[in-house]
């Protein structure tokens, strides 16, 4: 075959310049035994010298399977979630499997479809952010027959498994953590709850500590489109307009949080005597802020690592047990925002 020939290279291609069979170089390529070491490296160079790809829909077609795992996830956009996959893309790389990602941009609708077009190519393995899903999703994935791992939250009841954390325990901890020190007039700035199910999850169990105190949030603001300092500094200027006497602002995630911070510092207000602030999801980018921002570490990249592993061990042994919930336990950094007594 020459390099100006435009067919698509086959096996007979690597048979010829490798000087061996097409089903010795069918084994090598899909990583089957009874093949020397020597002959491995010879068909292997082969096919690198001359770029072959081997096609996985037609081995699919065999088996069912490809050796991919989609992974579903609401945005890229937001910080959260390449960190997730950085934890799922260490354990995969590791492995034949590999990821290959779809968005909804939380919408059920949009995952509904994005599912569907996943499971079409028969993947290994699914990881998929969160618990809710509209029935048709949830319905694809219980007769998917593959591995599922939802991620990020464990308040609710798993199609498979689940890994992540109880966001109404982080709500609670943090307002438990708040009211410690003092505060009580207290304001929420956070996305909208109904496209965002773990950031209402956390806000329920912030409310209900206050509440067992005899606190309720004061005034609150909610926003949507991605997390970024600019909302939250307009919402921070806002909510202070309207309720200037709050003496804390919390936070449903660090990239607002720290847009309140740059308002708050702008106005001249001392943080954390006069306003305390406190956000969520522990960023690192944020370590260079002014302040340290309080926050909650929710765990991001060993969810990434424990939801590929529960997915490679069952690729590997399909009747290996898994715990249907596994979770992680996040913990409060309070930073130079929350004060301490």
């Amino acid at each position: 075959m020459t390099k100006d020939d435009p067919r698509p290279l086959t096996l007979r291609d690597v048979s010829e310049a490798s000087g061996v069979s097409e089903m010795t170089v069918s084994r090598v390529l899909r990583n089957r035994g009874d093949v020397s070491e020597a002959t491995r490296e010879k068909v292997q160079e082969a096919a690198k010298r001359l770029g072959y790809v081997p096609n996985k829909i037609a081995g699919a077609l065999a088996s069912s399977r490809v050796n991919l795992v989609a992974v579903i996830i609401p945005s890229l956009r937001n910080m959260v979630f390449p960190e997730v996959m950085a934890g799922i893309s260490r354990v995969l790389e590791e492995t034949e499997l590999q990821p290959v990602v779809g968005v909804t941009d939380y919408l059920p609708e949009k995952e509904e479809r994005v599912l569907y077009e996943m499971l079409s190519w028969r993947p290994s393995g699914v990881i998929i952010a969160g618990l809710e899903h509209t029935e048709a999703s949830r319905a694809m994935l219980l007769a998917s027959g593959i591995p599922v791992v939802e991620i990020m939250d464990t308040d609710g009841k798993p199609v498979d498994c689940a890994v992540g954390i109880s966001h109404r325990r982080a709500g609670r901890e943090m307002a438990r953590a708040i009211l410690d020190e003092g505060y009580r007039r207290i304001g929420f700035m956070g996305t909208k709850m109904p496209l965002d199910h773990r950031a209402r999850k956390r806000f329920e169990g912030f409310t209900e500590a206050l509440a067992k105190e005899g606190v309720e949030v004061i005034d609150r603001e909610f926003y949507s489109g991605g997390s970024a300092l600019a909302k939250g500094r307009e919402m921070t200027r806002s909510l202070l307009n309207r309720t200037p006497d709050l003496d804390f602002l919390y936070y449903s995630n660090d990239m607002i949080a720290a847009g309140g911070l740059f308002e708050l510092l702008d106005q001249g207000i001392d943080i954390p005597g006069q306003i305390g602030i406190a956000g969520f999801n522990g960023v690192e980018l944020l370590d260079g802020l002014p302040r340290q921002i309080a926050t909650m570490d929710a765990c991001r990249t060993e969810i990434g690592r424990r939801a590929a592993r529960i997915v490679a061990a069952r690729v590997a042994d399909p009747d290996l047990a898994q715990p249907a919930l596994t979770q992680l336990d996040p913990t409060i950094a309070y930073g130079d925002t929350l004060k301490r007594r």
